[in-house]
């Protein structure tokens, strides 16, 4: 198979310095602050990006340590990785829905984070409720787990 590479765009910077501690989803992470840099040569691509509320953040989780087999956050039981939304993916490729607060030339100020600081931005993408926004029948093994995401945190068990 082809490798394939992709080049960072920008960082995040949050004020997680590490992996242990941060919130596991954005919404865990309501109102905590940070801003996304975007390197001169893509600004221009940030036009029209101040319509919205919210933009998806795709990004190199270029701290986790990748695994087949993992024990998420919420379960003590072990479960196959593209089960989880377990940072340890075969790609460490992740995504946010954040709130975006303010666009300053290359500056976005965004809230909502989950996301450790210094992170090799990938895409921005605008979140449009209804292209984004599903019913989900079923929800696995995270059915009797998902109350308590707002207050778990990582505890640093995919670092690599």
């Amino acid at each position: 198979m082809n490798i394939i590479s992709y080049k960072a765009i920008g960082l995040i910077h949050t004020p997680f310095t590490e992996p242990k501690g941060t919130p596991i989803q954005p919404t865990a992470g309501l109102g905590i602050e940070g801003s996304v840099e975007l390197f001169p040569e893509y600004v221009e691509g940030l036009k029209d990006i101040s319509g919205f509320s919210h933009v998806f953040l795709i990004y190199h989780m270029h701290l986790a340590k990748p695994s087949l087999i993992v024990k998420p956050f919420l379960d003590d039981a072990v479960h196959g990785i593209f089960s989880t939304r377990s940072p340890g993916r075969p790609n460490t490729i992740g995504f946010s829905v954040v709130r975006l607060i303010s666009v300053e030339t290359n500056i976005l100020r965004i809230q909502d984070l989950d996301i450790i600081d210094n992170t090799p931005l990938l895409d921005i993408k605008p979140f449009v409720p209804e292209f984004d926004i599903r019913t989900a029948e079923k929800v696995g093994w995270y059915k009797n787990k998902v109350e308590r995401f707002k207050i778990v945190r990582d505890d640093g068990r995919f670092i690599a």
